[in-house]
This record gives C-alpha cells, sequence and structure tokens, in this order.
C-alpha cells in the first residue's frame, strides 16, 4: 500500500492522532513521574513500541516519536545530556518500525517527528530563544535523518516560542502541525490571545494549527469554536482526558472534590492523584464528535489518553478500526444483558448489585 501524506488525508477525512505518552507510560511503571522524562527509548523499547502499537491498532493513523521532554534542557537537568542523541535517535527508530509495519488492510501509518515547549523559553531574553531555537534545530535534524514523514510542534504556552518551532520545522519541508497549550489564564504568557497566536501561526505557514494538552474537552471547546472559525488551514485538536472547568480551565490546579480521602503529598491533584478527575469514553467521543462536526480533521488525546479513548475518537468520526472488534456489548451482560439467555433472576437484581 501507497503512503498518502499528511494533507491529501486531511483533505480527504479525519486523521487520527495519538498523544499522552508521558501520562500512558508512567502509568505502565517505565517513568517518573514530575520528572516525565523518556528514557522509555533507552530503558525499555519494547514498551514503548507495544505502546505505539496498541494505539495503532485502536486507530491512530500516525507513530508520533516519543521525545516530548526529550530535549537538551530537560536532558540537563536531569544530568543525561550525553544520552540526548542516543534518546532521540532511538524513539525516532521505534516510531519508524512500528509505522512502516502497520497491519494488514490499515492505512500504512505516517510517522511524526516531534518537538515541544522547551520551558526555558522567556520573553524578551534573546540568550534564552536563541538556545530553544539551537535545541529545536537538532531535534527536527535528528528526525529528518530518521525518515521523518511529517513534524509535530506541540504545547507551547508561549506564542512566540510556537513561531519558532514553526519556522525551525518548515525549513525541512515536511508537513507541519504546531498546537498551543493557553495556560489557566486563557492567553499566551507573552500576552497573544488564543485565536491570533493561531491565526499568526496559519500565516506562517503551518499546515495544521490547533490546540492541544493542558485543556480537557469543556475549556478546550470554545476556544476551538473561535479557531475553527477564523483559519483556512485544517485545525488540530487533542484535549487532555480530565474534566477541566471554566474556574480550573487547565489540570494543573484541578481540584478534587469527590470525597478525596488521602490527598498527594505534593498538595494538589496533578500529575499524580488526577485519576477520579478523568472523563469517561463517552465525553471523549462526545468532543470529538462535535469537533468532526465543526470541521476539525485532526483529532486526538493528549495526556491521559489511553488506546480505548483513541478508539472512540476514531469511532466518533465514523471509522471502524481494529480495536472496534473489542468495543462493548453490554447485551451478554450477566446482570445487564438483554440476551435471552440471561437469567431472569440475575437481571431482575440488578438494581440491587
Amino acid at each position: 500500500m501507497s503512503t498518502k501524506g499528511l494533507i491529501e488525508r486531511l483533505n480527504k477525512g479525519p486523521v487520527i492522532c495519538a498523544e499522552g505518552f508521558l501520562f500512558e507510560i508512567e502509568r505502565r511503571g517505565y517513568m517518573s513521574s514530575g520528572q516525565f522524562v523518556p528514557m522509555v527509548s533507552l530503558e525499555h523499547p519494547e514498551a514503548l513500541e507495544n505502546l505505539h502499537k496498541d494505539f495503532q491498532h485502536a486507530g491512530s493513523d500516525i507513530v508520533q516519536a516519543f521525545t516530548y521532554n526529550g530535549h537538551r534542557e530537560k536532558m540537563r537537568v536531569i544530568g543525561k545530556e550525553e544520552l540526548l542523541e542516543p534518546l532521540n535517535r532511538s524513539a525516532l527508530k521505534i516510531a519508524k518500525k512500528v509505522a512502516i509495519s502497520t497491519p494488514k488492510g490499515i492505512e500504512p501509518n505516517l510517522m511524526a517527528g516531534n518537538i515541544s515547549n522547551s520551558n526555558i523559553w522567556k520573553e524578551n531574553d534573546s540568550k534564552s530563544q536563541l538556545e530553544v531555537e539551537k535545541m529545536f534545530a537538532e531535534m527536527v535534524g535528528w528526525a529528518l535523518e530518521e525518515g521523518a514523514d511529517m513534524l509535530i510542534g506541540e504545547t507551547f504556552y508561549y506564542a512566540e516560542e510556537a513561531y519558532k518551532a514553526l519556522e525551525v520545522m518548515k525549513k525541512t519541508g515536511l508537513p507541519c502541525v504546531i498546537t498551543i497549550a493557553p495556560m489557566g489564564e486563557n492567553i499566551m504568557r507573552d500576552g497573544v490571545s488564543i485565536v491570533d497566536t493561531c491565526k499568526e501561526l496559519e500565516q506562517l505557514g503551518g499546515d495544521v494549527v490547533g490546540m492541544n494538552c493542558f485543556r480537557g474537552p469543556a475549556t478546550m471547546m470554545p476556544y476551538l469554536k473561535e479557531v475553527r472559525k477564523a483559519l483556512k488551514c485544517h485545525v488540530a485538536a487533542l484535549p487532555i482526558n480530565f474534566r477541566t472547568t471554566e474556574e480550573h480551565p487547565t489540570f494543573f490546579n484541578l481540584p478534587d472534590n469527590n470525597g478525596c480521602a488521602c490527598h498527594s503529598p505534593h498538595g494538589r491533584t496533578f500529575p499524580t492523584a488526577l485519576d477520579p478527575l478523568q472523563c469517561n469514553r463517552y465525553e471523549i467521543r462526545k468532543f470529538a464528535k462535535e469537533a468532526f462536526g465543526l470541521g476539525v480533521n485532526y483529532l486526538g488525546v493528549c495526556c491521559g489518553a489511553n488506546p480505548m479513548l483513541i478508539r472512540e475518537v476514531a469511532e466518533s468520526v465514523g471509522l471502524k478500526v481494529p480495536a472496534s472488534k473489542y468495543k462493548e456489548d453490554m447485551s451478554t451482560h450477566f446482570i445487564y444483558g438483554t440476551n435471552k439467555s440471561i437469567a431472569k433472576h440475575m437481571r431482575d437484581y440488578g438494581d440491587k448489585a
């Protein structure tokens, strides 16, 4: 099967992208929460490969190399800067391996190189900005050398940093997805509005522009509607899987008002005590269906994602994926089933169970 490019696919319909590797890899026991450095590509490459395959099985069209936080500054903080290039190349090779071995009957996956927020970008500070640009350039260079089909720049909360990331990415000639993640003040940290940032990214050549991370469906959708109206290019929507609110627009300061009897030792739910605040699969399905109805064709889930939720996104826009074989079937449940073979005395007991 020939591999269609990203834009060709988007022009024809929905494209699903699984993100959220940080939380899922941590949940599986291969990463330290808080530190969030993707050493898994070097220490347990088989675990990362398996997660990519699980997302692929669930309907992801893109195998995104897990290099989020795998940049020079983060590696320097943990004292492993010498492993920067090996980590990046390993993650890219794993992603490429999974992409080119897409199971028969599925459209070949695209492999995406990835850069993200640097955490050291500082407004009106040319020294930090030059350092960030160099960090982006080396990571994009490795992605190009390892055969990336496209590039993703994600989770930017400074408008100018997003612009610089896109500038570096565009030099490769590859299709570029660029997504922002405004924090709780509902504006980029350098004072640019969410919509104006996206409009500028479109003008700068972003092939796909939109939002990812930090915000759940409830607090991403209002801005997504504005962005879709304002832009002519393809739009991306990849919320987190948590119930953010107008009072708490991001997951950083979400309170647990659900009767928590044992709070996290560091005083907040983020990032290790968010479990009871997760959206259910139907909420994610509803978001994806509504976004697709607006004309948003690039869809996925960020932090909190798991393969089941990626399947929900895919099915919400009319796609049938390998994991669809295992979608819920309550008709045969031993108490709540409707199948005639379910014992009546068990069905009658349902409300008391």
